[in-house]
């Protein structure tokens, strides 16, 4: 049996979502085994984005039409997100809602847009944080499709990172720090967004959102630098597929590595323990060589397991946290107890968190993935411009 042709991506997005359990579950469970000369979440998140850099602009590309990539994303995206939403709310009794979600309308219109991050307020589910830059990244690249350019070469990953070192310079926070932000933000983007799916001014109002998207980074962001940091990662994705392929230079690609590298030496909002040179610098290494190995052996088979879990990874990745926090409730604090409780307890949890995550693939995910098929061929596709030969 030969390897399917995307294998190796889902098998990252496994590695990633499983890096990100371990890194909650350790502290939590099994303290004496989590690791502190690398970071197992930031390792998962970097890994995971730049799996998106890579996929995403191509994939814009692929169906020629940014009314069709909005409908794959929101169906994609959304109906999972909801479910987690309602979920934790429903727990809410059990578990606690973190005190970044402000207590009035904002934490909604926030959550709406999923600029939670980047509008400097927190999620219902801690996890979520990084769905505002994958927002921010669709924003950017459907606008640079509308200008003819082609998404995410490798300018803009240099340039983001050149960014990220300014920022850490010069900013020691964002400068709005207003809830009102998720207000406009929200009304922005819901305006433009129905712009491009009714073909009302699709053009300008992408450009617009991805106007946005970009003054929202060092505006509003809970951490500026960071923010520019992750888009370096995610454009330097992109700028590997554009290589690979014969249509951009290599240059990019390490240039971006030593600014993103850099980013937190200087930065005067930093102080965590994993953006330390020698934790920092190792986490990145270690994103970058698992994303070149799975590049390397993509035309391997590759473990099943590891490709099953990239398949439920979105799940596995929002459903993990306040699981994780539901389970510690029932069980109590398990930190001090002796090894041969954590260890089958933490077992038991990511049995229970696998389970959940399937289900959830199997019951909201595809689903939502059938829907927005069926909406995007019921109605026939726009094209953002016309190509060079007129067509």
């Amino acid at each position: 049996m030969t390897p399917g042709r995307l294998d190796w991506l889902d098998a990252l997005r496994g590695v990633g979502a499983t890096a990100v359990l371990a890194e909650h579950l350790l502290p939590w469970v099994v303290p004496s085994l989590r690791p502190y000369w690398f970071n197992l979440g930031i390792y998962g998140v970097m890994v995971f984005f730049l799996v998106s850099g890579y996929i995403i602009p191509r994939s814009l590309e692929r169906r020629g039409d940014l009314r069709a990539f909005w409908i794959g994303r929101i169906f994609r995206l959304y109906p999972l997100y909801l479910v987690v939403i309602g979920l934790v709310l429903a727990m809410a009794g059990w578990i606690s809602i973190p005190r970044t979600v402000p207590r009035d309308g904002s934490a909604v219109a926030a959550h709406a847009t999923m600029l939670l991050d980047v509008v400097g307020l927190g999620g219902v589910a801690d996890t979520m944080w990084t769905l505002s830059y994958e927002m921010v990244f669709y924003l950017l690249v459907a606008a640079l499709y509308t200008t003819r350019t082609r998404p995410a070469g490798g300018g803009p990953a240099v340039l983001f990172g050149l960014a990220a070192v300014v920022m850490g310079l010069l900013l020691p926070a964002a400068p709005l720090v207003d809830r009102r932000v998720a207000w406009i933000s929200c009304a922005a983007f819901l305006a433009g967004l129905a712009c491009v799916l009714a073909n009302r001014f699709p053009v300008a109002a992408a450009r617009a959102l991805g106007v946005l998207a970009l003054a929202l980074i060092p505006l509003s962001s809970r951490t500026p630098w960071f923010g520019a940091v992750i888009l370096a990662v995610m454009f330097t994705g992109t700028a590997v597929h554009r290589w690979e392929r014969g249509t951009g230079p290599f240059w990019p690609i390490p240039v971006t590595a030593v600014l993103v590298a850099l980013s937190p030496i200087w930065a005067l909002q930093s102080g965590w323990w994993w953006v330390e040179p020698d934790v920092w610098i190792t986490t990145l290494c270690l994103a970058a060589v698992t994303f070149a190995a799975a590049m390397a052996l993509r035309r391997r088979r590759l473990p099943r397991f590891l490709v099953w879990t990239g398949l439920i990874s979105y799940s596995l990745y929002l459903l993990h946290h306040p699981l994780l926090k539901l389970f510690t409730w029932i069980t109590g604090d398990l930190r001090w107890s002796p090894w041969y409780v954590q260890i089958p307890a933490a077992v038991a949890f990511v049995a229970l968190i696998l389970a959940a995550a399937a289900l959830a693939y199997r019951f909201v995910e595809r689903p939502g993935l059938r829907l927005g098929r069926r909406f995007t061929i019921s109605t026939p596709p726009h094209r953002a411009f016309v190509s060079e030969d007129g067509h």
